[in-house]
């Protein structure tokens, strides 16, 4: 079952169960992909496009929970983890730190990597890996880490 089915089949399940904040997430999550489709001007998207959108509706969900909570909001916090919730079982599985750790390691090989000034190439490898399944912020930081050792 592709994802795009998936969602219309939960947001169905969540008009029968009357559930609010499900189905105001899917509907949000739904409405995202169709503004994607339009600005790109492409009939639909694949499996991994709709992952990114996903991925991008977290990201903003993550982004304003920490400006809620330097605001002293924690009743937004809250709301905004729960529909962060809601979107987890469409995003793969997270990578852990070693499986991170062995793919940063692994793209500093493929592309031949000698110092900092490779950072472009080693991410550009290493991107369509991770999405969806690490912070882009967190890669960077590991492959700087790991170029910079290259320079020791």
């Amino acid at each position: 079952m592709s994802l795009r089915e998936r969602l219309n089949d939960d947001l169905k399940i969540a008009m029968r169960a009357k559930d609010p904040l499900r189905l105001a997430v899917i509907r949000s999550v739904k409405a995202a992909i169709l503004e994607a489709e339009t600005r790109s001007q492409r009939t639909t998207l694949d499996d991994d496009g709709i992952i990114q959108v996903i991925v991008k509706q977290v990201k903003e969900r993550r982004d304003s929970a920490i400006e809620f909570a330097r605001a002293l909001r924690p009743d937004l916090v809250e709301q905004l983890e729960r529909e962060m919730e809601v979107l987890k079982p469409y995003l793969p599985n997270a990578l852990t730190e070693a499986e991170l750790d062995q793919l940063i390691d692994e793209a500093v090989l493929q592309t031949g990597a000698q110092g900092p000034k490779d950072l472009g190439r080693v991410m550009g490898w290493l991107t369509p890996r991770t999405r969806g399944r690490a912070d882009g912020k967190t890669v960077s930081e590991g492959v700087r880490a790991a170029l910079q050792r290259l320079t020791r």
